[in-house]
């Protein structure tokens, strides 16, 4: 008698939903960071207004650094949904980054800067909480 296994569409119901919240949370900011740069890109300030921030005039630089935190957060996010141990690492160096960021910015943009604060360390508890969890391999 052989014991009956989780369809393939159910995996994700194995996974703890703090986990799964990061991994989504930090997939949907890195597109919409993806966004905010090409609009940085675009020498706008529709976004946010940071002419008078860390990168002055040079507007584009702000728009390379949501890129490069977008494409930590798309990476790490579906990392983290695969259950990788390079997900939770990437997901710290990401959390990090933006609280880095959320302190540079506050003085120009507090609710940007404060929501954005927010969002990095509920990844950081998420990851930190469900640090005893690990991706079990299948066995047939």
């Amino acid at each position: 008698m052989s014991t009956p296994t989780m369809p393939p569409a159910l995996d994700a119901l194995k996974r703890p939903g703090w986990l799964t919240f990061a991994g989504v949370l930090m997939i949907s900011i890195g597109c919409l960071r993806i966004i905010s740069a090409i609009s940085y890109f675009a020498d706008s300030a529709k976004v946010n207004d940071l002419s008078h921030g860390l990168f002055g005039d040079q507007i584009w630089l702000w728009g390379l650094w949501d890129l490069v935190i977008a494409v930590l957060a798309i990476w790490g996010g579906f990392s983290l949904l695969g259950g990788n141990t390079f997900g939770r690492v990437i997901g710290y160096i990401w959390a990090g980054v933006v609280l880095v960021q959320s302190f540079l910015v506050l003085a120009w943009a507090p609710w940007y800067g404060f929501a954005a604060m927010l969002l990095a360390i509920f990844v950081m508890y998420a990851i930190s909480v469900t640090s005893g969890w690990r991706e079990e391999p299948e066995r047939y």
